[in-house]
């Protein structure tokens, strides 16, 4: 089957739940402002309404890496995108902020395996030295979906209410499970899996996973990277274009669709510069460490408070498409792992990545609660300041592990 045929019929519909996930991150930073009205939210109460989607999410992690190693991500992925519309559907009708939580954190489940069933099929499906170009333009398409969360969330408010979006979302899901099911074969080319073990053995894999000399290093530094632009593009994003930035609805919106196209931005390019890299025989993972360096760069940005939209939409462009290379690592590593355990490799850097989001998007709203509101409801400029200082600090010391010495290196396989 051609290149073009495969990603079609096999990356695009995985691809398509992709966007379902990067929707359900990117809304409540879009209609957060309106359901924190509604119940009457505090700070760290949206934070933790946000935060509870990726401790979900997180807590799913190990045990979706294992199910789709063992099950095929066809399957898997068929049932969790069910999963995530019922999650919409619990939100869509959430009387209280308990039921939202509830919805949020049955979604966070259900979109938990998009990127690891996208990286399994492409690695069954695709040479080697393509992974990072095909998994890069898979997620630079699922991408799409915080867009949609972005302005066009923002403009469906006044005739859906936020309740309206959700619904939205939930249909959404339904047909990316059946897209799955009607494109994606029943079976993968290449050599059979090795004979099944005992699911004790099995699960045994993600010790020798999270113990490797390799993994320990690289992952605090590629964790926070990523971690970065989930936390802002989740939720506080938002909030620092209205209290630090000081735009409205409209401008505000139109600097998070920046965001979005950011994030889409880093995804594609990085993809494509990280295979082009392999393929020549220098390091992909040079291309993170540079996104690394930029990181830092444009925090130390933020912290100085910059003014107007299109300063605004630059910086935050950049933040998002400098943090989103970081997910070329997971492709990257996953290679120098045998082919049977790359859901459960991609999952070990996710979930390391995803509690972090859950600490950094409660730790920011409790900073932010140190001060009083404004009078305008928002949160004091300062807090904001405080917050992008701590995880600068983090960042320095997530590099400084990582340069600390020499690791062993892995041989490719696959």
């Amino acid at each position: 089957m051609a290149p073009s045929r495969i990603f079609l019929r096999v990356s695009l519909p995985f691809a398509a739940v992709g966007f379902i996930n990067q929707a359900s991150r990117i809304v409540v930073a879009t209609v957060g402002p309106a359901m924190a009205l509604e119940f009457g939210l505090s700070a760290s109460g949206l934070g933790a309404l946000a935060a509870v989607f990726f401790a979900a999410y997180a807590l799913a992690q190990l045990p979706i890496g294992l199910a789709i190693d063992l099950h095929g991500a066809r399957r898997v992925q068929m049932l969790l995108a069910l999963v995530a519309a019922g999650g919409f559907l619990l939100c869509a009708l959430a009387a209280d902020p308990l039921w939202l939580a509830i919805g949020r954190c049955v979604t966070g489940l259900g979109v938990a395996g998009a990127l690891i069933g996208l990286m399994q099929a492409n690695r069954q499906w695709f040479p080697a030295w393509r992974l990072a170009a095909m998994t890069g333009a898979g997620v630079f398409l699922g991408a799409a979906g915080g867009l949609a969360a972005t302005w066009p969330a923002q403009a469906a408010l006044p005739l859906l209410g936020w309740r309206g979006v959700f619904l939205v979302l939930a249909g959404l899901a339904v047909l990316a499970s059946a897209w799955i099911a009607l494109s994606v074969p029943r079976q993968a080319p290449g050599p059979a899996p090795p004979p099944r073990r005992p699911l004790r053995a099995e699960i045994a894999e993600f010790g020798r996973i999270f113990g490797h000399p390799v993994f320990l290093r690289t992952m605090p530094a590629i964790a926070l990277l990523s971690g970065l632009v989930f936390t802002y593009q989740g939720l506080w994003a938002g909030p620092w274009l209205r209290d630090v930035g000081g735009l409205g609805d409209a401008a505000r919106a139109g600097v998070l669709l920046c965001y979005a196209l950011g994030i889409m931005a880093g995804q594609l390019l990085g993809g494509q510069l990280a295979s082009a890299l392999q393929r020549r025989g220098v390091d992909p993972m040079r291309v993170p460490y540079a996104g690394i360096a930029a990181m830092a760069a444009l925090q130390a940005v933020l912290i100085a408070g910059p003014q107007g939209i299109t300063t605004l939409s630059l910086v935050w462009f950049g933040f998002a498409c400098v943090g989103s290379v970081g997910p070329i690592s997971y492709a990257v590593l996953a290679q120098r792992f045998p082919a049977e355990l790359t859901g459960r490799v991609a999952t070990a850097l996710n979930f390391s990545m995803l509690v972090l989001v859950f600490l950094l998007q409660t730790g920011i709203g409790l900073i932010l609660d140190l001060w009083p509101r404004t009078a305008a409801g928002g949160w004091d400029p300062a807090g904001y300041g405080w917050a992008l200082a701590l995880t600068l600090l983090l960042q320095g010391l997530t590099v400084a592990w990582l340069v600390a010495g020499p690791a062993p290196r892995m041989r490719p396989t696959g």
